[in-house]
């Protein structure tokens, strides 16, 4: 019998101590310590998935030839991933419980038909997996179900079955039996993240973890797990709206600048090949406080519609609230608005909303912000085939904005007559457009452009 050990665990960053700490030595964070009974486990417990055999190399002798990736069968997902799945790799996808997590990774691997795979659920029962794959209106016989949480009892299941993919669902449901721990503990889930990778890495298949984020919108688990994986999918979007937004927050073999959009519907999830006709309205022609923005969110076009209303504060305190934009970049916009154009909205409440329930980040976003806090202002309405965007600086300045040719087209693509852009941020573009391209320097220019 191997002797129990009690050893406390950091729960942000899993670092391991002997004693308790009030203040974890590696992330600085305070009361994390927990305690949790361990016992090592023997020289028999190891396990070995092929005969790996590892001599030192020069770089000039390690072959660099691309990795073929499995297609699946999901343009977004594709690009999100780099191209696709990379064999041999752990990519863990995590989002906020009824997001829609299994319900994306069910739906691609019932597409996967010449796949073989294995879904091995820890939270639903069997039947409740086939309600939901009769829901979506898929079928797959190289899709096999299994529920299990026992990892050991996992890898004879895979042993079993030999599959091509690997779906675990989720990875804090799972625990070892060489750890007394309970099931979603630091060390639980650092000790079973650890054995997926060395399965993935030494048999060549691909491992998809589902897990949860917890209230702050991080991982579940030790920061660890994040680091021990290939990617991280962030999985996000308002369970008000129909839209979700699959996001790479790190990504060894592509980019983590790519975004996915989904439409949640009865049969599942559906892909948004062109989201800018569906955060569009059309129905604002007449109204005061609209503003068409041209951002970019990774490396994709949207033109967004974004939404303001300043009226006079009802209370002492004037109210501030921005519902998709960071309220902090907000209220530097309305202090230049202020200070550089000379409209007072000290005792104003100023409400903000950028339409579709997206939540973006893009400094491209500024010009259309303070537009239509303007426009509501005023009570004057922006023409409707005109869009903007542009960064707006704290001397009043519009400032350049990158990928301003995927803006320009964008807008043109979808019918617009006018757009507004920073002066001095169309160099090495080729103006032969019908859309017409109006520079502004300074935001009383580009007001003086909207409301004369």
């Amino acid at each position: 019998m191997a002797k129990l050990k009690s050893v406390y665990f950091c729960s942000n960053c899993g670092y391991e101590s002997p004693k308790w700490m009030g203040k974890c030595p590696a992330c600085g964070e305070w009361s994390t310590f927990t305690e949790e009974l361990i016992r090592k486990a023997g020289q028999d417990d190891t396990r070995s998935f092929g005969e790996v055999k590892s001599e030192p190399m020069t770089l000039s002798e390690i072959k660099a030839d691309e990795l073929p990736r499995i297609d699946m069968n999901d343009g977004e997902l594709n690009r999100v991933l780099g191209g696709g799945l990379v064999p041999a790799s752990v990519v863990l996808i995590g989002g906020e419980p009824g997001i829609g997590k299994s319900t994306l990774v069910l739906q691609t691997i019932l597409k996967l038909t010449e796949v073989k795979s294995l879904y091995v659920s820890g939270e639903e029962s069997a039947g409740q997996l086939k309600l939901r794959a009769d829901r979506i209106g898929l079928k797959n016989d190289n899709c096999l179900i299994v529920c299990e949480t026992n990892l050991d009892e996992i890898f004879k299941h895979v042993k079993k079955v030999s599959p091509q993919l690997l779906i675990i669902d989720s990875v804090q449901t799972v625990y070892s039996e060489a750890l007394e721990s309970s099931p979603g503990s630091v060390s639980q889930v650092r000790e079973c993240a650890s054995l997926l990778l060395k399965f993935a890495k030494q048999s060549g298949t691909p491992v998809l973890l589902i897990g949860h984020i917890t209230k702050d919108g991080s991982i579940a688990g030790p920061k660890i797990l994040e680091h021990i994986v290939d990617a991280v999918l962030q999985f996000e979007g308002d369970q008000h709206y129909v839209y979700r937004i699959l996001r790479a927050v790190k990504n060894r073999f592509g980019s983590t600048a790519e975004l996915a959009i989904y439409e949640m519907n009865q049969s599942g999830l559906r892909e948004v090949s062109n989201p800018s006709e569906l955060l569009l309205t059309h129905n604002h022609d007449g109204l005061s406080g609209v503003a068409i923005a041209a951002a970019i969110e990774g490396v994709r076009p949207f033109l967004i519609e974004t939404q303001a209303l300043v009226s006079t504060a009802a209370y002492g305190t004037p109210q501030r609230s921005a519902t998709g934009f960071d309220i902090r970049r907000m209220n530097m916009l309305l202090a230049v608005l202020e200070k550089r154009a000379g409209f007072k909205l000290a005792q104003k409440d100023v409400f903000l909303n950028i339409a579709g329930g997206l939540r973006v980040s893009d400094p491209g976003m500024d010009l259309a912000v303070i537009s239509a806090v303007l426009s509501s202002s005023l009570d004057m309405t922006i023409e409707c085939d005109t869009c903007l965007c542009g960064e707006v600086g704290l001397s009043g300045e519009i400032r350049p904005v990158h990928r301003i040719e995927q803006r320009i087209k964008e807008a043109e693509k979808l019918g617009f007559s006018r757009i507004l852009v920073p002066f001095n941020n169309l160099k090495g573009f080729d103006k032969k457009t019908k859309i017409d391209i109006q520079q502004v320097k300074r935001v009383s220019d580009a007001f003086r452009l909207l409301f004369s």
